[in-house]
């Protein structure tokens, strides 16, 4: 039975994914790189930003300056305030699911509290909010949800994780949790998880 639910935060609860690479493609234009938003989404969902810069400077045989990340994180911000909602339909679901719930990001703390309060989500989670800069650990490992189902005080197998990329699938799946697939445009193998919503009005059902 499940008891409590781990949802990702990036492109799960709040429609964050297209601004955090449209930050990148802005930022990549003054090294002369012409890396469209979209593409980049479809490369780098749920991926760790120091893997993603690392192949980025691969790829197009770039060095990115030492200040990269800062100035990266401070347009983010920029758009998070301008553009940022919550994934549809979540707050209806965050509202009729009455159990445990809490947030796991690969993103820093600070990122995901922003997103959280712009979006009007916080309130759902009273501060049970874990991420991987704290934890030290990435998705696909599955510590950083072992750890959230450890501070919320559930057994592995009682929890089920809402993800919208492969990488956290996998992660869940490690983890030994029922992981939930949140496919809205239908970009995912199917095969990837048996438990696959393309709504969030789809998701009392996966967990009961």
């Amino acid at each position: 039975m499940i008891k409590c639910i781990i949802f990702d935060c990036d492109g799960t609860l709040v429609d964050s994914e297209y601004l955090c690479n449209l930050g990148l493609e802005i930022k990549l234009r003054d090294y002369g790189v012409e890396s469209s938003a979209t593409k980049m989404m479809e490369h780098f969902r749920g991926g760790k930003l120091a893997t993603i810069l690392q192949t980025i400077e691969s790829q197009h045989q770039i060095k990115l300056r030492d200040d990269f990340v800062g100035s990266y994180r401070e347009l983010v911000d920029e758009l998070f305030e301008k553009a940022l909602k919550p994934c549809e339909g979540v707050s209806a679901a965050l509202t009729e699911i009455n159990l445990p719930k809490c947030v796991a990001s690969s993103g820093p703390l600070e990122k995901i509290n922003k997103a959280l309060s712009i979006s009007g989500l916080s309130r759902y989670f009273e501060g049970n909010v874990f991420s991987s800069y704290v934890v030290g650990s990435w998705k696909p490992d599955p510590d950083l949800f072992l750890h959230a189902a450890k501070e919320m005080g559930f057994q592995p197998s009682e929890c089920a994780v809402v993800e919208d990329s492969v990488v956290g699938v996998v992660a869940a799946k490690s983890a030994g949790m029922r992981s939930i697939l949140y496919d809205p445009n239908g970009i995912h193998d199917p095969e990837l998880s048996p438990f696959t919503i393309q709504h969030m009005k789809e998701l009392q059902a996966a967990i009961t």
